[in-house]
């Protein structure tokens, strides 16, 4: 059984160690500033944080979402987006995933949006192939760059 609910303050813990699994680049101590920002409501995104429990109630997966005026292939200003997506991978292949982005397109039904977006990075065939399972369309694939100035 999977159950599907927003993060609390108790869950803090969980999310940083599903965080840190998603994000290994980024340290412990980012992770939890980023999550107390969330929960002490300073945070610009995630909007709202989902967790997915097993029967056991141990937290198996999340999904951070956010609100975007712009993008990649959408047409309207207010797009749902799907910033981390994440399952341990023991977890994998038994649905909790497609509950995690279910629950996600509620969310943003609940949000006054009419389209949902994410994106994965270019070499990752998993996410990709995960995406395009749950209906997802992919719209392109772009490179990023950044300058210090």
């Amino acid at each position: 059984m999977i159950t599907v609910r927003p993060a609390k303050q108790s869950d803090a813990a969980a999310w940083l160690q599903l965080r840190h699994a998603l994000w290994p680049e980024g340290s412990e101590t980012d992770h939890r500033e980023a999550i107390d920002r969330f929960f002490g409501g300073d945070a610009r995104e995630p909007l709202a944080v989902l967790l997915a429990e097993d029967g056991t109630g141990c937290s198996i997966g999340l999904a951070e979402l956010s609100i975007r005026a712009d993008a990649e292939g959408c047409h309207s200003d207010r797009v749902a987006y799907l910033e981390g997506w994440f399952v341990v991978p023991k977890a994998r292949g038994h649905g909790v995933g497609r509950a995690l982005v279910a629950a996600a397109e509620e969310w943003g039904r609940s949000q006054g949006c009419c389209e949902f977006a994410s994106d994965s990075q270019r070499d990752n065939e998993v996410s990709a192939a995960a995406h395009r399972a749950l209906g997802f369309i992919e719209v392109g694939l772009i490179r990023c760059f950044r300058k210090d100035l």
